[in-house]
């Protein structure tokens, strides 16, 4: 018998327009030690499943209508909540997609990761520590005893989700539930954390289920695939099956956008230099007079109508240089000259006519987006800001615009909160644009992004790139994506450059070892 076997779950919720289905008669199972996968984009239902599965969807508005959830023989939908509580934690953990936002800021580490142990077991301080210590050094905590006693945000992103690790197997649980654990880390610690998560699954011999966007992620680890799209599941199989032999258009659409290829040559690269950056150092001071150098003299020669990729891990120094071009942040020493003006001496008055030829499209577009403003008045302002455009004649460049970034002209109304992910990334691409800009920074535009999303983004930018012969600074962890847009690329490791030129050279056959470790902690290499 299996671990964990679900069948013909159904899940619905209560809204003013009456009940949305969310899970359709879904199916799967996890065995002992092995790992299943449920693949598929934003709304497929994959969260909902498993939190229902452990009375962690509020009901009303949800409702379980119907199914089964065998857990050990015994089915969780008809469990009573005292009887789940004592199996959430314990028989049953899971893992949340970001840590940040899991974690107690003003709890200690140590004390919200025996917690559970001490919850569950009743045990002492002294034996809850001493467990918790063991725990945070099999998971990879360098430094355990002041691990222990640190608060959350003195972890990276990558340490924080290996404290959560920590916090599920505690209680040494037979079924662990991995929901997006690796979704925006750097490439580098989401191979670490993959491999860490199989890893324990072998040495403890416990089944996984494992949630994500990213077919390239589970191809590395997953026994079996469960593609679920708007609550159904489309096809189940081996790894190797999905992979290799996938039934379904839908299965097909999401490998395929998967980015992969190499980007061609530039047609018409202009041998003239838009932007030189010279020798820039950007440091920053902390508590009692220590100063941070988070670049560490870098200098960029960017032909125009090229693109140029930043890759590296988080703290890097990638989102600071790209600030720092644009005078977001001050620099320390060096020049940045765009189009023979040295951008670091100008005035408050040349730096705003300055801006309208450099513009930058940010990480999430949800919080560089006004809630207060609609669609129209975030497009509409820096037309009406630069002088582009009159109140009177506003609105026909704002649909023009809309529709160039793929916007239908009905949303020009919506506020922010009504948009996916992805359309707030294309309202996000429109603001930038509205200046007709010749420089644009794209600072890791597609990182939370379903898959096919991210190719939708990605094909825009470059459309909208060939359309306006812009420049572009291109800031990335992920190294597939990197590789299908950008014509040079710089490797940066603490702010210095480790690697730098052309895209083929860099990606193709990197000089340094610290390249290297990049590109083999690419996912789903065995199946692109």
């Amino acid at each position: 018998m299996a671990l964990l076997e679900v069948n013909n779950l159904n899940v619905s919720f209560r809204s003013r327009r009456g009940d949305v289905q969310a899970v359709r008669d879904l199916s799967f199972s996890v065995d002992t030690g092995r790992i299943t996968a449920l693949i598929g984009e934003s709304g497929s239902g994959k969260s909902v499943a498993v939190l229902s599965l452990l009375g962690l969807v509020p009901t009303p508005p949800g409702s379980i209508d119907s199914g089964s959830a065998h857990f050990d023989g015994r089915d969780l939908l008809r469990m009573r909540p005292r009887e789940l509580e004592r199996i959430r934690g314990r028989d049953i953990a899971f893992v949340f997609q970001d840590p940040m936002t899991c974690l107690n800021p003003f709890m200690t580490i140590g004390r919200q990761l025996t917690e559970p142990l001490r919850y569950h077991q009743g045990v002492d301080r002294a034996t809850a520590r001493r467990r918790g210590l063991e725990l945070l050094d099999e998971v990879g905590i360098r430094d355990p005893e002041q691990g222990f006693d640190a608060y959350p945000h003195q972890f990276s992103g990558g340490m924080r989700q290996r404290v959560m690790i920590a916090m599920a197997l505690i209680n040494e649980p037979r079924l662990l539930i991995a929901d997006e654990p690796t979704t925006a880390l750097d490439v580098t610690i989401q191979a670490q954390i993959l491999e860490l998560l199989a890893e324990l699954q072998r040495k403890r011999d416990i089944g996984i289920v494992f949630i994500s966007h990213d077919l390239a992620v589970v191809s590395d680890i997953a026994d079996t695939i469960v593609v679920m799209r708007e609550g159904e599941a489309l096809e189940a199989g081996t790894r190797e099956e999905i992979f290799q032999r996938p039934a379904h258009p839908y299965t097909r659409s999401l490998l395929a956008a998967i980015p992969t290829g190499s980007k061609p040559p530039a047609q018409q690269a202009s041998k003239q230099h838009l932007l030189i950056v010279d020798d820039l150092v950007v440091e920053f001071r902390r508590n009692r007079g220590q100063v941070l150098r988070a670049v560490d003299d870098v200098s960029i020669e960017l032909r125009r109508g090229t693109t140029l990729g930043l890759v590296g891990e988080s703290g890097s120094g990638k989102s600071t240089i790209a600030r720092a071009i644009l005078r977001l942040v001050p620099a320390a020493s060096g020049r940045v000259i765009f189009d023979g003006t040295e951008v670091t001496a100008l005035g408050k008055r040349d730096m705003k006519e300055m801006r309208r030829r450099m513009q930058i499209i940010f990480q999430d577009p949800f919080a560089s987006l006004n809630p207060r403003m609609t669609v129209y008045d975030t497009l509409a302002e820096p037309f009406l800001l630069h002088g582009l455009a009159t109140r009177r004649d506003v609105g026909g460049k704002v649909l023009k615009l809309m529709e160039e970034v793929g916007l239908a002209r009905g949303f020009a109304r919506k506020y922010p909160h009504e948009f996916s992910g992805g359309q707030r990334q294309r309202i996000a691409i429109g603001r930038a644009l509205a200046t007709r800009p010749e420089f644009i920074v794209a600072d890791e535009p597609v990182s939370a992004l379903d898959v096919t999303i991210q190719a939708q983004i990605l094909r825009l930018l470059e459309d909208l790139a060939r359309e306006y012969r812009l420049t572009t600074l291109f800031i990335s962890h992920d190294l597939a994506v990197v590789r299908q847009l950008a014509d040079e690329v710089m490797v940066l490791r603490e702010g210095k450059v480790v690697e730098y030129g052309p895209a083929g050279e860099v990606l193709g056959a990197p000089r340094e070892d610290y390249t290297r470790d990049l590109l083999a902690a690419v996912p789903g290499k065995a199946f692109t």
